[in-house]
């Protein structure tokens, strides 16, 4: 797998996958919420823009007994590897917004995000 040279995000976008994964299950769910405010984040660092906000997706998400938060993970997906093939970064799974889509629908998002959390990392600093 090759480096990425250009490295758009700061360190502090950096999150560990294994200690996310473990808190989100100790937390109930919790940690996973704050986990998707910083990759909210961390992709509207990337994109330049607004594009992610955490308190209208927190309410659409709790009223739609989740099906927003589905939607989101495939958006995220979606936007993040149109980043990186935009940037020329051919290691990149072309299926990363279905597989994030799936994953959610089964009831294992915090399994899309440790696979975006991993995509994230490789453009940190």
């Amino acid at each position: 797998m090759s480096e990425i040279v250009d490295k758009p995000l700061p360190r502090e976008f950096e999150m560990g996958i294994a200690l996310s994964l473990i808190l989100s299950v100790i937390t109930c769910g919790l940690y996973n919420v704050y986990w998707n405010y910083q990759q909210f984040r961390a992709m509207n660092h990337l994109l330049s823009r607004e594009e992610y906000k955490f308190w209208p997706w927190a309410f659409l998400a709790l009223i739609t007994c989740g099906l927003y938060h589905i939607y989101t993970e495939y958006r995220m997906g979606a936007d993040l590897h149109l980043y990186m093939k935009q940037r020329g970064l051919e290691e990149v799974n072309p299926n990363m917004a279905v597989i994030g889509l799936l994953l959610s629908c089964l009831g294992l998002w915090i399994v899309a995000d440790a696979i975006y959390q991993h995509e994230l990392n490789r453009l940190c600093a």
